[in-house]
């Protein structure tokens, strides 16, 4: 799988390349070739479907002005995806002022609508168990956190992890592992305490 990633890395810098030299049907390969991934990575925190393609469109266009300084130290779609996801935080910002664990990452905190028969106590322990959650991931190490949200916010597979990481898939399934651990643990006295219970 990291063979079929490297190859995938020369391609891109070939296209990257040829697409700073000028080919614009260089750096639209790149577009056709990424586009669905960055879509769908702009859907998770995007819900307007008008606004994701707006955002896409917007990141592609950022990334094309942007290509000259491009010099390769990350991926492409490292780059690329850090671009989608500073969209769609000028996005959210935009829509509403939103709350961030990081300014990198995103949040874990529920915007769900309560329902008409939920109780003040109810909605008072479900903004409890949210701002214990954000809290929680907070207080995890950089690392766990950023592959943590990678993985839960972003939804982006364990090999995709590693690539924009940087690391083997066995040091992300590790971080992951701990950061689930860890804030399971701080979690446990709200949800009742249960032994083995998983958030």
């Amino acid at each position: 799988m990291r063979r079929d990633a490297a190859m995938t890395t020369e391609a891109d810098t070939l296209l990257v390349r040829e697409a700073q030299q000028g080919s614009r049907a260089a750096f639209d390969m790149l577009v056709l070739k990424y586009q669905r991934r960055v879509e769908r990575l702009l859907s998770r925190s995007v819900r307007d479907p008008a606004d994701v393609a707006d955002l896409c469109q917007e990141t592609f266009l950022a990334a094309y002005r942007a290509l000259p300084a491009f010099r390769g130290e990350s991926a492409f779609y490292t780059w690329i995806y850090r671009i989608a996801i500073n969209a769609a935080k000028r996005h959210r910002a935009r829509q509403r002022p939103v709350e961030s664990l990081d300014g990198d990452e995103g949040t874990f905190g529920t915007d769900a609508t309560p329902s008409d028969d939920a109780t003040p106590e109810a909605l008072l322990a479900g903004r409890q168990l949210a701002r214990e959650l954000d809290d929680a991931v907070a207080a995890l190490a950089e690392d766990q956190r950023r592959a943590l949200l990678l993985r839960e916010v972003d939804g982006l597979s364990y090999d995709e992890i590693a690539d924009l990481m940087d690391c083997p898939q066995g040091t992300v399934r590790s971080r992951i592992f701990r950061a689930r651990e860890a804030v399971a643990a701080r979690l446990r006295p709200l949800l009742g305490g249960g032994g083995g219970r998983r958030w």
